[in-house]
């Protein structure tokens, strides 16, 4: 058992008898009547995002995870296959537990969190960004631009992303994950 000032962003708890992932908490002391923990929770089996008030110092039960580092290898009919770098053991994911999958390559090491009691994965979260190469994009016309001005690129995972104008095919770029946007570019 643990207590909402221990509610923190990737904990996992059961709540209503479901395992949720906490992907944002918000410690709350108006002025007048007591504190409150203001969180968005991530359900582990469907993925649905609810939000949930806790008043402050109510009781919590956690769940036994472990995270551990696992390498990209391949996709298949059956799932995403990937290596854990400790036991060198080979598991399969299906899509639905995976946070945007479509910025997987191949080598790429992800964290996969696992329920310690039931040995259930329950989900892999890619890095922050990742530094990729752009395999398709148009040219950028000189004086067709705005402010922000912007063009569809592909990447070489096949996402499409929308990149500045300057940046051509070959060139190397940071994507940010989460947001699916262009961060830099890469020397």
């Amino acid at each position: 058992m643990a207590s909402t000032s221990d509610i923190k962003n990737g904990l996992c708890i059961e709540y209503n008898g479901n395992l949720y992932f906490v992907t944002e908490f918000q410690h709350v002391k108006p002025g007048k009547g007591p504190a409150f923990v203001r969180t968005k929770l991530k359900n582990v089996v469907t993925g649905k995002v609810i939000d949930n008030t806790f008043p402050s110092g109510h009781k919590i039960i956690t769940a036994r995870v472990e995270k551990r580092t696992h390498q990209y290898l391949y996709k298949d009919s059956s799932g995403f296959h990937f290596m854990d770098n400790s036991s060198y053991e080979q598991i399969s994911v299906e899509e639905s537990m995976i946070d945007h999958p479509e910025f997987l390559i191949d080598g790429m090491e992800v964290e996969i969190s696992i329920h310690t009691e039931t040995s259930e994965i329950l989900l892999c979260e890619l890095p922050a960004t990742i530094e990729t190469k752009i395999i398709y994009t148009e040219p950028g016309v000189k004086g067709d631009t705005a402010t922000n001005a912007t063009k569809i690129a592909k990447i070489e995972t096949g996402a499409e992303i929308h990149v500045p104008l300057f940046i051509n095919e070959e060139d190397k770029i940071k994507v940010d994950i989460k947001q699916g946007k262009y961060v830099e570019r890469v020397k």
